[in-house]
């Protein structure tokens, strides 16, 4: 009994030694395409790229168990773009906070007008010898009651009475001011203009911990040496074979470790077996 004790001892001994002594193998990039801080600015495929890095908690909270520090990362750039509009014939556009109505004649137009849309309720309000609202005769036609200093009220045909809108005319190439943007007239055709301007947009791209990212046409994979640094490499096969030594040392750790638990439990269970009194 004495011998399959000091056995299993022996057993766990070597376990434990290999255990604890064993090196875990890390993912560990050489010559990495990137190799940045948090707030630097990166060239990835002809593109300025700026990285940023954060950190966070995960699991624990209030049953007992232990957070995880999380890190993640961003590359973000900025870029120009062209954003288009067409205006449709007889719409109306909205420019220097006034109303405009699209007018274009003929099947092949070379240019297009912009025609006010006057606001005739604010003119009315505004002029304090005019009725509020226009009356229509029982032939159709629109006044606006005005009445002067001595009480007369006269009848003032509509189109008299109202200013002559504005209008501007546009054609392939101009330009105006429209939504705080510099357009150009790009296209008239019989059915609307289309108007062009460039646009400043954000390209964002949010990066994980051994994750594959894909940036213009290239695909990396990423990895976080501490907290406050980002590695990216093409060189993916590489990383696979890392992981997968990783992955192996864990199986092996994890062999060793049932290994001890095992002789160590023998080791006990003889020994308390040896106590056993006999019945004979």
């Amino acid at each position: 009994m004495a011998v399959f004790v000091a056995l299993f001892l022996a057993v766990a001994g070597v376990a434990g030694a290999l255990t604890a002594t064993a090196d875990s193998p890390e993912i560990a990039f050489e010559s990495p395409e990137v190799d940045a801080a948090n707030g630097d600015t990166v060239q990835i495929g002809g593109e300025s790229y700026t990285v940023g890095i954060s950190e966070s908690e995960e699991g624990g909270g209030g049953h007992g168990g232990a957070a995880t520090t999380v890190v993640t990362g961003t590359l973000e750039r900025e870029f120009t773009a062209e954003t288009s509009e067409t205006w449709t014939n007889g719409s109306t556009v909205s420019i220097d906070d006034r109303e405009w109505r699209v007018e274009i004649t003929g099947e092949s137009p070379s240019e297009f007008t912009l025609v006010e849309v006057l606001d005739r309720q604010a003119i009315l309000e505004a002029d304090d010898s005019a009725d509020n609202q226009t009356v229509t005769s029982d032939a159709g036609e629109e006044f606006v009651l005005v009445t002067d200093e001595s009480g007369e009220t006269t009848s003032v045909p509509a189109d008299e009475y109202f200013p002559e809108p504005e209008e501007r005319s546009y054609a392939s190439g101009d330009t105006l001011q429209y939504n705080g943007n510099t357009v150009t007239v790009d296209d008239v055709t019989a059915d609307g203009a289309v108007v062009v301007w460039e646009t400043t947009q954000t390209e964002t791209i949010e990066i994980e911990q051994h994750s594959t990212v894909t940036v213009g046409d290239t695909e990396y994979v990423a990895h976080f040496p501490d907290a406050s640094t980002l590695q990216m490499t093409t060189d993916i096969e590489a990383y696979e074979s890392q992981a997968s030594e990783i992955e192996q040392f864990n199986q092996y750790n994890s062999g060793l470790s049932r290994v001890l638990i095992l002789s160590i439990l023998s080791s006990i269970m003889l020994a308390g077996m040896a106590f056993i009194p006999s019945r004979y």
